[in-house]
């Protein structure tokens, strides 16, 4: 039996429509009122969208109802659909963990509640009878404010001996453009804290801003990479970094409308030397588990099956936390090194 690595799976879009759709009949409100029947519900959670920004907005659905009293709920049939259909052995699940918070709280009190959440989640991962190797990437967002952001960083660096593996950056890309300094140096801060760090970049033609790749370990998406800019491949090559490609997404997003607009990412990643994970990025949303992302590839001749198991092998061996991490104080020094400007900034104002 194969076991797959999975790198790049958010919490919110992880959850299938049938799960999602029990739990809010369980619960009754408006959104039990508002899709009475299933196959209406599957059909709109589901369905592609036109652009990033629409489909982001189906995370604020799932994001409302994953609260501290729910989130066991969510996680434990994540896990056991995850174990019982997709074969996985290792899975970093990431989230932003102020959205999990109570809303009805202010600013400073749903900081300090989000180190519950982070305990709730890897509470509910412990499944005997699900044994993945399960941990937890925390996003900072593009729409949190600067404190919030940064408040994700410690939270994640106090507990990295513990349930996290890292962090992220997600929310629209078209939010980063006007904070890319913000951002450089909340990256930087986590660099400095020995944090693992990836985000999403390079996904959309508007998310390209090389500023922050110095800053990522690997490349959440990035297939405007080898798309559009195949000059950067060698550099990222260099610097060991892997893309984090899941395929569906853009179907999903209307970022593609082919997915053998793939076979040029792979092509040229495979030969400039960079790796590539697989990922489902939100296997509920596109009721396709990570298996079928592989088999899609392959019966579409976007892979084949060497280049597959190089894929295989590559999320392994990039995984945050099996079982060797690539130390990210080493990769702190050697932008240092290459940039004696670049320092370790203080904090900025929101």
């Amino acid at each position: 039996m194969t076991l797959y690595a999975e790198l790049h799976r958010h919490l919110g879009g992880s959850v299938v429509p049938r799960i999602l759709w029990r739990y809010f009949q369980r619960s009754g409100g408006d959104l039990a009122r508002q899709f009475p029947d299933y196959p209406q519900f599957e059909e709109f959670y589901t369905k592609p969208r036109q652009t990033l920004e629409e489909y982001l907005e189906l995370h604020t659905l799932v994001e409302s109802c994953q609260t501290l009293a729910s989130l066991p709920y969510f996680v434990h049939r994540l896990l056991r659909g995850a174990y019982v259909f997709e074969n996985l052995a290792y899975l970093e699940l990431r989230y932003t963990p102020y959205l999990r918070t109570d809303q009805h709280l202010g600013e400073s009190q749903r900081i300090d509640q989000m180190r519950q959440v982070v305990e709730v989640v890897d509470r509910a991962s412990q499944l005997p009878a699900y044994p993945i190797v399960t941990q937890q990437v925390l996003c900072m967002h593009s729409r949190l404010p600067y404190s919030v952001n940064r408040a994700i960083i410690d939270l994640a660096a106090a507990m990295k001996d513990k349930y996290v593996c890292g962090v992220d950056l997600a929310g629209g890309d078209a939010l980063y453009a006007d904070r890319l300094g913000e951002f450089s140096q909340l990256y930087a801060y986590a660099l400095s804290l020995g944090l693992n760090t990836t985000g999403h970049l390079y996904e959309t033609p508007q998310g390209c801003y090389p500023e922050l790749l110095p800053y990522l370990m690997r490349i959440g998406h990035g297939i405007q990479i080898p798309l559009l800019y195949p000059e950067l491949l060698p550099e990222i090559a260099r610097q060991g970094q892997c893309l984090e490609v899941c395929p569906t997404t853009y179907l999903k997003t209307g970022t593609l409308r082919d997915l053998r607009a793939l076979k040029p990412v792979f092509e040229r990643c495979f030969g400039a030397g960079v790796d590539i994970a697989i990922g489902t990025d939100n296997a509920g949303l596109h009721n396709v588990r990570l298996p079928f992302e592989y088999e899609n590839l392959i019966t579409q001749d976007i892979l084949d099956f060497d280049q597959l198991q190089a894929c295989q092998a590559a999320a392994f061996r990039h995984a945050f936390a099996w079982p060797h991490v690539h130390p990210p104080v080493l990769m702190l020094n050697q932008m240092l090194n290459a940039s004696p400007s670049l320092l370790i900034p203080q904090p900025v104002k929101s």
